[in-house]
C-alpha cells in the first residue's frame, strides 16, 4: 500500500524550497519534526476538499476498513459532531423529528454537538447492570424503547466500546433500527482496532450506518488522528455531504503531522496488524486469567482494556493508579471503582512482564463496600442548549440540590458527564458528585 501524503511532504522537506508559506516555524528545528509540518501549498491537497494525495490516502483507508472512511486532526470529537450533522441532514430531508435517542454514558462531545446543532436528546439508562460510564443497551431494550416512541428520532446513538471496555451488541441493535427505520450511530473512539481482529467486530460490520474511530486510541497514530466512517449501505447524502460536515466544525489548519500518520498506519494496518493484534490479545487474555488467579476483579470484554473492579480487592481503583505510578507504571484512567489499562502491539514485552508483577506485589485486603449511588432518571427542564446559553455562576454542589445545571463541566478522561446541562440537580446527583470528588457545579442564575 502506497502513503501519498508521507512520500509528498518527505519530498518537499527535502526541496530546499523556501519556506514564503505557514507555519512560522519555517521548517526549522525546534522539536525535530518541523521540516514535515506544513501547510495546504500546492500539492499538498486540502482535508476538506481532498482531489489528490489525501483523497488517495483517504481511498486507502476506505478499501481497509470497507466502507466510506474519511480524515479527522481533531480527533474523534470533530467525527461525532459532523455525524450528528449528517443525520439532521437526512431527517431534514425525510421530514424526521431532530431527537436523537442517546445512551446516557455519551462523551461530553456529543453534548456539545447537540447544543450545537440544537438536538433534542432522550437518554437511555439501560438496564440495571449500567453505570455513569457503563450503559447496557440491549437489542430488547431499544426495541422496546422505539416501540413506545409517538414519533421515531432522527438516530439511535450507541457507545461502544465504552469507557470501562464494554462492547455493546452492535449488530443486533442494528437490527432493530432498521426494523424502526433509524440510523445508527457508534462512538467507537476506543475500537478502530475492532476491524482487524479474526472476526472484525467494528460497528460498520456489525450493521451500524456510521461511526468513529479515534485512531489515535489504540492505533500507532499521532494524538488527533481519527477517522469519520459511513457505511456504503447507508443513504447517500451521509457521504455526500462527509466533507462539508467535518469542515463546518474542523479547523482550517489541519494538521499534516497527523496526516502523516493516518497515511502512514495505512501501510501498517494492512502488512502488519493483524498477525501483531492476535498475538496481542492473545496475551492479554493469559494476563487477564493469571490476575483473576491472584485475586482481582475484571471488568469489561474488549481484547486490548484491561479493567480492574478494585474494591473487591481492598482498594479504590485510584489507589491502585498510586500504586503501579511508584512502579513506574501510569495508566489510562481511575476513579473510586474501576482501574483501567490499555494495552496494544507496540507495548513491549517488558510491560507485559512488568504490569503482572507489580500487581502480583499488592497485597489483597478485605473489600471495600461503599458504593456509588445508582444514576437516576434526570428531570430535564430545558434543552442542552438553553442551558448553555443561559447566564450561569458557580456554586458549591452542596448547595445545589433543586437548581439547573448550566454546563457540562468534566474532565477528560473519562469525559462523562453524571448530570447533562439542562437537567435539575436532585439530591442523588449531588451523592455522585460528592463520591467522585467534584466540588462546585455551574447553575442557571436565578
Amino acid at each position: 500500500m502506497n502513503t501519498p501524503i508521507c512520500d509528498f511532504v518527505s519530498q518537499y522537506a527535502g526541496s530546499g524550497f523556501a519556506r514564503l508559506h505557514m507555519p512560522g516555524h519555517k521548517g526549522t528545528e525546534l522539536l525535530g519534526c518541523e521540516a514535515y509540518d506544513i501547510t495546504e501549498i500546492t500539492g499538498a491537497d486540502s482535508l476538506y476538499e481532498a482531489s489528490g494525495i489525501i483523497k488517495e490516502s483517504e481511498a486507502n483507508a476506505s478499501a481497509l476498513f470497507g466502507c466510506n472512511t474519511f480524515y479527522s486532526t481533531e480527533g474523534s470529537s470533530l467525527c461525532i459532531r459532523a455525524m450528528l450533522y449528517l443525520a439532521l441532514l437526512h431527517a431534514k430531508e425525510n421530514v424526521l423529528s431532530n431527537t436523537v435517542l442517546a445512551g446516557r454514558n455519551a462523551h461530553k462531545a456529543f453534548l456539545s454537538a447537540a447544543v450545537l446543532l440544537d438536538l433534542q436528546v432522550k437518554w437511555m439508562y439501560g438496564t440495571e447492570k449500567s453505570t455513569y460510564l457503563s450503559c447496557s443497551i440491549t437489542p430488547e431494550y431499544l426495541d422496546e424503547l422505539l416501540s413506545d416512541c409517538e414519533q421515531k428520532p432522527m438516530a439511535v446513538y450507541i457507545t461502544s466500546p465504552d469507557y470501562l471496555g464494554n462492547i455493546s451488541d452492535i449488530r443486533g441493535l442494528s437490527e432493530v433500527c432498521r426494523k424502526h427505520g433509524v440510523l445508527l450511530l457508534a462512538d467507537n473512539a476506543h475500537g478502530a482496532y475492532l476491524k482487524f481482529l479474526p472476526c472484525s467486530l467494528h460497528p460498520i460490520d456489525s450493521g451500524a450506518d456510521m461511526c468513529c474511530d479515534s485512531a489515535h486510541k489504540t492505533l500507532p497514530v499521532l494524538t488527533g488522528g481519527a477517522y469519520l466512517h459511513i457505511s456504503e449501505s447507508a443513504p447517500s447524502v451521509l457521504a455526500e455531504n462527509a466533507k462539508d460536515a467535518l469542515s463546518l466544525f474542523g479547523s482550517t489548519s489541519p494538521s499534516y503531522l497527523i496526516l502523516q500518520s493516518l497515511d502512514m498506519a495505512n501501510k501498517y494496518l494492512s502488512e502488519h496488524l493483524p498477525e501483531e493484534l492476535s498475538r496481542t490479545c492473545k496475551r492479554v487474555r493469559n494476563l487477564k486469567d493469571r490476575l483473576t488467579l491472584m485475586g482481582y476483579s475484571l471488568y469489561g470484554n474488549e481484547d486490548l482494556k484491561i479493567t480492574i473492579e478494585a474494591k473487591p480487592f481492598g482498594y479504590t481503583g485510584t489507589q491502585l493508579a498510586e500504586i503501579l505510578r511508584e512502579n513506574s507504571i501510569e495508566c489510562e484512567f481511575s476513579d473510586p471503582d474501576f482501574l483501567v489499562l490499555m494495552l496494544t502491539p507496540q507495548s513491549g514485552d517488558n510491560i507485559f512482564s512488568d504490569l503482572e508483577a507489580a500487581l502480583a506485589r499488592i497485597p489483597q485486603k478485605a473489600p471495600i463496600a461503599c458504593k456509588a449511588s445508582p444514576l437516576g432518571h434526570a428531570e430535564t427542564v430545558m434543552s442542552a442548549r438553553q442551558a448553555m446559553l443561559s447566564r450561569a455562576e458557580s456554586i458549591p454542589v452542596s448547595e445545589s440540590v433543586g437548581r439547573v445545571l448550566a454546563c457540562t463541566c468534566v474532565s477528560c478522561p473519562p469525559a462523562v458527564p453524571v448530570v447533562v446541562c439542562g437537567e435539575r440537580i436532585t439530591p442523588q446527583a449531588v451523592s455522585l458528585f460528592e463520591y467522585y470528588n467534584i466540588k462546585t457545579c455551574k447553575v442557571i442564575k436565578e
